[in-house]
Order: C-alpha cells, then sequence, then structure tokens
C-alpha cells in the first residue's frame, strides 16, 4: 500500500452506533488494511457488534508474509497470530473465517478481482478501492459497486481517472468538493431490492435433528435466535445421520464445476466451524487423520495424475501420489496411485450433533420425541402440530431439516428428493489392515473406533430396512478391489442401515421454499422472481457428504435470514435454491403442477 493508498484516519467512523457493519476491499494484499481496520473497530467503544471485511485477494498472502506485516505495528501481533491460526489453503473461490469470537467476520475471495465482485451478494457500507488492480477493471465491473452500496455506502477511491469517476457518478455516488476521493452512495433512483426479507423476530422452528438440523441451531443461535428443535426420535441424528463414522474430503474436477468448487467451500468451512466447536477429536470424536482416495484403474490413475499437473493444489490441501506412495501413506499395500488429503478424515456424527446441540445453550428447546405431522401458516407465523393437533411450537420461521420426511408437508411434497438406501459393514479392527488414514474408492475403510472399523456404502434403490449379506458382500468385494491380497473371509452380517435423501441434481436444497400454486408459467423467469412460502425454508438432499454440507448450508441459510453477505457466490447460492427446480419448469413454459 503506498502512503496516497492509506484510507483517511477517521474511516471507521462511519461504523459507528451499527449493529453490522460491511466493507469491501478491493485488494487484500500482505492485510495491511485489513490489521488498520481490525484495530480500529478493537479500539472504538462504539463499533457495531458484527464488522464483515469482504476481501479481494487475486493472490493469497503466505502466513509469513502475514507475519511480517505485523512485525512493525505490536499492537497487531495477537491479530495476527490468530488470522494465521485460521489461514486458508490457496486454493480458489470464497473462504469465510470468523476472528474475534465471530463478531468479526472475514470473507476472502480468491480469484480474478472482477470476476469475484460479480459473485458477492451483499449490502456494503464502505468501498475501499486501492492498489493497482481495480484500475484493469472495466467500467461496467465498476458500475457493480452500485448493486452491491447500501444506503448511504461511502467510497474510498485512490487515483480515479475521469471515466471511472463518471462511471461511479452514473451509478449513483457523489463525490465531494474535495481531493475527489471519496464519495457517497446517492442515487436518483431506487431500484425495487429483490432480497430476501430480514427477520425482525429472531425466534425459527427446526424440524429434523440430524447434521442439518443441529447445524442450523447452532448457526442461528450464535446469531442470538431462539430455536424450537423438533424431532420425532428420542435423541439426534438417529436416521442418516447415526452412522458410527463418516468420512469428510472435498471433490475434485479438472473443469472445476459448480459440484466441485461447492464441495471445497463445504469442506474447508467445515474445518474452520470444528475448530471453534472444540475441534475433531475434543469436543466431539474422530480424526483428521487424512484421506486416501485410491484410483479406480490405471486410466483413472492416469486422469488423475494429469488433473493433479493442471491444478497444482498446494499441500495443505490435496496431493497426488503414485501407487508406491500411496501405500506408503496408508499404512499397507493399495491398489494405485491416489490422492491425499491430509486435513481430511472421519468423524462420528452423533457426537457432532451432540456438539452442536450442546453450544446453543439455554437459546435452544428442544422437543424429542415430537413427530410434526401439521404445518399450518396463520397471521403470526407457523404452527408445529403432532398427529393429535397438539401444538408442539410456533415461530415466524420454520426451517425443514428432516431430509425426505419432508415431503410430507404439502408444503414441500413435490421436492425432487429420493431416499437412497445405504448399507454400511462394521468388521473387528483385526479383520483389516491396521491403517493411518481413510481408505476410499468404490469403497471406504475407516480406522477403527471402538474396536470396530467401517466399510461402505451401499446404494440401493429400494427401502429395505434390515441388514443384507448381498450389500454386505458388495461392500466387502469392492474393498478387496482396493487392498491387494486383503480378504475379509466370512465376516458375520453386521453394520447399519441408513437412508440418504438425495436430490434429482445430486445438490442440496437450501434456501426459501418455494410456492408453487403462486407462480405462473413465465418463460423468462428469474429465481428471484418466484412466489416463495413466508418463513419457510429447507436444508435438505445432502446425500453422501452430510458431514461437510451441513456447517456451510446452515451458515449460507442463516446468512441470507439475518441480511448478511453470503458466505459463497452468488451462482453456488443460485445453484443449492430449492426454487430452481420450478424455475426449470417455467423456462420451459410449463405450468407447475397442482
Amino acid at each position: 500500500m503506498t502512503v496516497t493508498d492509506t484510507p483517511p484516519a477517521d474511516y471507521a467512523l462511519d461504523w459507528r452506533g451499527r449493529d453490522s457493519f460491511v466493507l469491501l476491499d478491493s485488494e487484500f494484499g500482505h492485510g495491511e488494511l485489513f490489521f488498520a481496520a481490525w484495530q480500529a473497530w478493537r479500539n472504538d467503544p462504539q463499533r457495531p457488534r458484527q464488522l464483515h471485511y469482504l476481501a479481494l485477494v487475486p493472490q493469497l498472502a503466505a502466513c509469513n508474509e502475514l507475519q511480517q506485516t505485523a512485525e512493525n505495528h505490536p499492537e497487531w501481533q495477537a491479530l495476527c497470530a490468530e488470522l494465521r491460526a485460521a489461514w486458508p489453503p490457496a486454493v480458489p473461490g470464497f473462504h469465510r473465517i470468523f476472528l474475534q469470537q465471530g463478531q468479526l467476520v472475514l470473507t476472502l475471495m480468491i480469484g480474478d478481482g472482477a470476476a469475484c465482485l460479480r459473485q458477492i451478494a451483499a449490502k456494503v457500507d464502505a468501498f475501499r478501492l486501492h492498489g493497482s488492480r481495480w484500475r484493469e477493471w472495466s467500467l461496467p465491473v465498476l458500475g457493480t459497486l452500485g448493486r452491491l452500496a447500501a444506503g448511504h455506502a461511502s467510497l474510498d477511491i485512490a487515483g480515479a481517472e475521469a471515466a471511472a469517476r463518471k462511471q461511479l457518478q452514473q451509478t449513483g455516488f457523489v463525490f465531494d468538493g474535495g481531493d475527489g476521493r471519496t464519495a457517497r452512495f446517492n442515487p436518483r433512483f431506487t431500484a425495487r431490492s429483490a432480497a430476501a426479507p430480514v427477520h425482525a423476530d429472531r425466534r425459527a422452528i427446526v424440524i429434523g435433528a440430524g447434521l442439518a438440523g443441529s447445524a442450523a441451531c447452532q448457526r442461528l443461535v450464535q446469531r442470538g435466535w431462539r430455536v424450537d428443535l423438533v424431532e420425532s426420535h428420542t435423541a439426534p441424528a438417529q436416521q442418516a445421520s447415526g452412522n458410527s463414522a463418516g468420512i469428510f474430503m472435498p471433490l475434485l474436477s479438472r473443469d472445476d464445476n459448480p459440484g466441485s468448487r461447492l464441495s471445497r467451500s463445504a469442506y474447508l468451512f467445515a474445518l474452520q466451524s470444528w475448530r471453534q466447536l472444540g475441534g475433531i477429536g475434543g469436543a466431539f470424536d474422530g480424526a483428521a487423520c487424512g484421506v486416501l482416495q485410491v484410483a479406480r484403474d490405471a486410466a483413472h490413475a492416469e486422469s488423475q495424475r494429469q488433473l493433479a499437473d493442471y491444478w497444482r493444489y498446494p499441500a495443505d490441501y490435496a496431493q497426488w501420489l503414485d501407487q508406491a506412495s500411496a501405500g506408503r501413506v496408508a499404512g499397507c499395500p493399495v491398489s494405485g496411485g491416489a490422492w491425499f488429503f491430509p486435513a481430511a478424515g472421519w468423524v462420528q456424527p452423533r457426537s457432532l450433533c451432540q456438539a452442536m446441540l450442546d453450544s446453543c445453550g439455554e437459546q435452544l428447546q428442544t422437543h424429542f420425541g415430537r413427530h410434526a405431522t401439521i404445518l399450518e401458516r396463520g397471521q403470526d407465523g407457523w404452527t408445529i402440530r403432532d398427529l393429535h393437533g397438539a401444538t408442539i411450537a410456533a415461530a415466524p420461521v420454520v426451517i425443514l431439516a428432516n431430509a425426505c420426511d419432508a415431503l410430507q408437508f404439502p408444503q414441500a411434497e413435490d421436492l425432487p428428493l429420493s431416499a437412497i438406501r445405504g448399507q454400511v459393514t462394521y468388521l473387528d479392527a483385526g479383520q483389516v489392515p491396521a491403517i493411518k488414514p481413510v481408505i476410499c474408492g468404490e469403497a471406504y475403510l475407516t480406522p477403527a473406533y471402538e474396536g470396530s472399523c467401517s466399510i461402505g456404502a451401499s446404494y440401493d434403490e429400494d427401502g429395505e430396512t434390515a441388514l443384507r449379506r448381498d450389500s454386505q458382500d458388495h461392500n466387502l468385494a469392492r474393498l478387496a478391489n482396493i487392498l491387494p491380497g486383503w480378504q475379509a473371509g466370512q465376516a458375520p452380517l453386521a453394520g447399519r442401515v441408513g437412508f440418504r435423501c438425495v436430490a434429482s441434481d445430486r445438490l442440496p436444497l437450501v434456501g426459501a421454499l418455494p410456492d408453487k400454486n403462486g407462480a405462473s408459467p413465465v418463460r423468462e423467469a428469474k429465481l428471484k422472481d418466484l412466489p416463495r412460502f413466508p418463513g419457510l425454508y429447507s436444508l435438505l438432499g445432502y446425500a453422501s457428504r452430510g458431514l461437510i454440507w451441513a456447517p456451510l448450508a446452515a451458515e449460507l441459510l442463516a446468512s441470507q435470514l439475518n441480511g448478511e453477505p453470503l458466505p459463497i457466490e452468488a451462482e453456488l447460492a443460485a445453484a443449492l435454491d430449492p426454487a430452481r427446480f420450478l424455475l426449470k419448469e417455467q423456462r420451459r413454459g410449463n405450468p407447475p403442477r397442482q
């Protein structure tokens, strides 16, 4: 940051008396402006309760570069240590980091600045355009600031040329009479906002106490909401979240498609949220022992090696290993080359659910053993009743987090969700190699937990709830293909059956539920145009990745409910919108099903 780029000494005054404040930094660099803003916020007795700091990051600084920034500022040393402990790997995308017990929320947006700017979903109170990279933006990109600006947002821009100033003025920014560096957003006309309503009455009902519902409770309570949790079973995580061990890892692809980008964001956000909770193996059972994903065959291994050469992921995120190296990492021979994810591992889902619920304290009221059967909308919000019509809870907001059981409600009955049977096999630890990381491929094997290892999982399209020998044999045969020379022998039938909730496009449903009866077929419709049930939301369709989906999806929904900046790119949030299926019908010109 040059002397001319240094922000005015009183730049932080805009936030005084505010509950929340959003600042957008055009170039994070080595954190100079961020540390200055953080320190100013800490020192101000009239600071907002929460500061959202959005930073464009064309290239992520290394931890030692952050440390160098803080060396000449003793007051920044503790801040730098806290930031370094949460610093993400250098992979593209949005990275949300919680600091100062969650009161300071840093969202790093790694990638091309102009492209990232278009993907921000937020109302920004202050823009700080400094450095040189923003000068490479086209005039239409500069015009994006008007879409992002909150009322009377401030702009500090260093060295804007006449064309840039004119574009910003046309967007709604009014420059002061000084050096032409600062401006206020004061447009002549205010466009109708399509943003989701922010709920002033922060009370919600969450239906379902698995990973999805437990994470929703945690993220809402952290924001000061009061939550009623309704669960038909007598304890949390009794259905799909009830397996002995689940694995967590990202998904890679050559084209870095939306599914891969979403899994990367979900995986990294889960790691951070679990650290906040107390850590794997501390607050809940599991181990960050790494995951080794073995290639199916030689052709698959070669394509994955080429993928590794193309993306060159940082070693703390993903490493491609040849067969010999993979075997050394595994602690036993494996059938081919493999991806190694050093920060991945396994978690006992039930203990994680319990840890998330325990963190909620008195803000959470649980209703275990109560089956939510009737969902009614009244003038004051929603009421949940049981089969006999007795009221369980009432609140302005309801979140369906009960997997395919959500289809019992008329408001959700048309969602394209299906239950896919998954049988996990349990073997005594002595019957399998003493592996170090989780090993997966066409099957997975976890290290021992309470004397047994988990192998799975089948993918059966039937509703059988009992253990089946054919599903177990299939699990063991697929594992044998990964572990050369190993055979299970005559293993007793042991394990667990669960049912994954899977959407037709294999992505979760996160957000406000569409009201199909209020929609008229419009070929050029957009998601924002579709009618929604007021105060009714979903966290559904996590399929086999509930461990990593749950924290990010809950954070996304909580951000929407609170009117906060979204933690992921706008196009990725749209890919999870429950109304996307209705939108496809609209664009085909088909009327919604009645």
